[in-house]
């Protein structure tokens, strides 16, 4: 008799199958667990912040689709009245593209997303620029040379100073002059023609008597003909000049410090351009009497640019020798006084035609000149420091604001870090207010971490959007603060909003586009990981900033009116929401480098309804309503702003 087969026991098999897969499922998770909760997090994080009431609360950040070929490494930006953004790199900190004489810049149209390369005539790597009446940009200065780090230099160099003692002529000497030294014997060539001023006559100012004669100067760089440490000298000489005859052989010589194989620094060129957004092409205007790489150029009450600090044509502060452009001439003229700055200084003219300096800086320049904050009267060169700051040693990489309105001439500097490479960096936010009759620094809300680089950019709705920026210097051991918040004015408090997703440091900005987004661009991280072990790339992604006031139901309207208005005047614009509409402003555009803007502000308009609109008037002053184009905007009862509007105030 055969045997029945044995029934198999389903359960028990199950039981052992699903036993079996959740032992694989966790011994996966075992190696895996992390990469899989990351993942689980993004893509919740992903799903948070796209939801409506999210952006709603707080906004919403997108990449921009910039083709490959326009992608460049933006270090400045302007937005022009044209609509459109001019994003400037120049060699864009890099020194390939620098000896390639690649040079770049690209013009953006946030309407049609539309790009086009503009040919970039001179290296505009860390010029300066500002807004000019006409609505041109003008940018003045650059890059002559790259630095060179100590353990890279092979030829000994440095600063020689030619002096000119024939009160009857100037002296200019080719590129390549030769300088001996008479002690040391050794040999230096100049890199560049150089302009040696005549000497000048000294006479007593009450008996006119003959004192002296002053030698003429001018300051050259020079470096050895050949490479090596012998040719390195370590006290001052007196330099003959090659080539010379004559008397000019006796009047002119060199003299020298120390020329050595120590770190030399950038060196800055004296090209001035103006970019006219309707031809959209540079136009050459007259070079600066200076060389600057770093400079600052404000525009000032009647229209005039005033440019200063920077590194000369040698990598030296430029010695106080500032100057002014005027856009009708063309032309350049020295203010005939001396005042020193660090480089890129925040400075911002006030409603009174004087000019303040909140202390932000790019920070070459000496840690104890021209540091301190102040007021400064251009017509008597005289100079009135601001006290109250509570971290004056932290002011380096910090941005400084206009706080709205204008009116108020309210400023706010957030963040910043200590001289050059320190580690150090500030959360502050301090306030000062300069129709105080004793005006002083205060203590205002603190951002969550210390921040370098931060990033501020005045909003239609009169907050301040303040993004980015690291707590070390330019992002060292992974430092980007990856956090964004915007500042009221009124309440004096920060509000946290959506985050960004790209780190931002050095060589980063932000600017305000006309429908009320924020583009924020650059970084130039020194390292690409946290461990500083790998260079860093710069950041070329753009990303753009929708604050919540953009994902409201609606936004008021601003229709047909005229596209300018007279400084003091008024003018009527049509609003199907006229019933609804609560204030009107004027918006300088921007143009940033650096996290600092000195264009930026916002001017409160008067302003009354009619039957189907509404009328505003200008402020009469013209040096808080600098001349120019401006974005008009208008809010609804509900703080909604409408998109900008241009016009025009000549």
């Amino acid at each position: 008799m055969s045997a029945l087969p044995v029934r198999p026991n389903h359960r028990k098999n199950r039981a052992r199958r699903i036993l079996i897969g959740v032992a694989v499922v966790a011994a996966i998770a075992g190696f895996n667990g992390p990469a899989m909760y990351r993942y689980g997090s993004e893509q919740y994080h992903e799903y948070k912040i796209n939801r409506p009431e999210y952006k709603a609360a707080n906004g919403h950040w997108d990449f921009l689709d910039v083709p490959a070929k326009y992608k460049i490494n933006t270090i400045h930006a302007a937005l022009l009245h044209t609509g459109k953004v001019l994003l400037i790199a120049g060699s864009g900190n890099n020194q390939k593209n620098f000896d390639a004489k690649k040079f770049e810049s690209v013009l953006w149209d946030p309407k049609t997303n539309d790009f086009k390369h503009i040919p970039t005539p001179k290296d505009m790597f860390c010029a300066g620029h500002t807004q000019l009446p006409d609505g041109k940009l003008l940018v003045a200065g650059g890059t002559k040379r790259y630095e060179k780090l100590q353990g890279d230099v092979t030829k000994a160099g440095g600063l020689m100073i030619v002096h000119n003692e024939d009160p009857d002529k100037p002296i200019t000497l080719p590129a390549g002059t030769k300088f001996t030294g008479k002690k040391n014997g050794k040999t230096f060539v100049s890199k560049d023609p150089v302009l040696v001023e005549k000497a000048k006559k000294v006479f007593d100012k009450e008996t006119g008597r003959f004192l002296r004669t002053e030698a003429g100067l001018g300051r050259i760089y020079v470096e050895a003909s050949k490479s090596g440490k012998s040719y390195e000298t370590g006290t001052e000489d007196n330099y003959r000049v090659h080539g010379l005859k004559g008397s000019d052989n006796r009047n002119v010589y060199g003299i020298a410090q120390k020329l050595a194989l120590d770190k030399k620094d950038f060196q800055g060129i004296k090209e001035a351009y103006e970019f006219d957004p309707v031809a959209e092409k540079y136009i050459t205007v007259d070079p600066m009497n200076e060389a600057r790489w770093y400079p600052t150029l404000t525009t000032l009450e009647d229209g005039k640019v005033l440019s200063l600090s920077g590194l000369d044509e040698i990598g030296q502060i430029v010695p106080g020798k500032d100057e002014i452009y005027d856009p009708k001439t063309k032309k350049w003229e020295y203010t005939g006084f001396e005042r020193r700055f660090p480089t890129y200084p925040a400075i911002f003219l006030m409603d009174n035609g004087k000019l303040f300096y909140s202390g932000s800086n790019a920070g070459y320049g000496p840690a104890d000149v021209g540091r301190d904050p102040g007021v400064w009267d251009l017509d008597t060169n005289k100079f009135t420091k601001v006290p109250g700051l509570s971290d004056p040693d932290l002011m380096e990489t910090s941005a400084t604001v206009m706080l709205p309105p204008a009116q108020d001439q309210r400023f706010m500097v957030i963040g910043g870090g200590g001289v050059g490479e320190s580690e150090k960096s500030s959360e502050k936010s301090r306030l000062v207010d300069l129709k105080d009759p004793k005006p002083r620094f205060k203590d205002g809300a603190s951002l969550d971490k210390g921040t370098r680089y931060p990033s501020a950019s005045l909003l239609p709705d009169d907050s301040v959007l303040v993004t980015g920026g690291s707590e070390d210097y330019r992002g060292r051991s992974g430092s980007n603060v990856l956090e964004a918040r915007t500042y009221d004015p009124k309440t004096g408090e920060y509000t946290r909003v959506a985050d960004p997703r790209v780190g931002r440091n050095y060589h980063s900005g932000s600017v305000l586009l006309p429908d009320g987004r924020v583009m924020i661009f650059g970084s130039d991280s020194l390292f690409g990981d946290d461990a500083n072990t790998k260079p860093g790339v710069f950041e070329q992604r753009i990303e753009i900033y929708t604050p919540p006031y953009l994902f409201r139901d609606s936004r008021p309207e601003i229709g047909a009116g005229p596209k300018k208005i007279k400084r003091g005047g008024s003018a009527t614009f049509k609003s199907p929401d006229a019933a609804k509409l609560k204030s009107a402003k004027l918006m300088r555009p921007s143009a940033v480098t650096h996290v600092t803007d000195v264009d930026q502000r916002t001017v409160a308009l008067e302003m009354t309804g009619t039957a189907d609109g509404f009328r505003v008037t200008v402020p009469k002053n013209r040096s808080l309503v600098p001349s120019g184009w401006y974005m008009l905007f208008v809010t609804d009862d509900k703080g909604t702003p409408s998109e900008g509007v241009w016009v025009e105030v000549p």
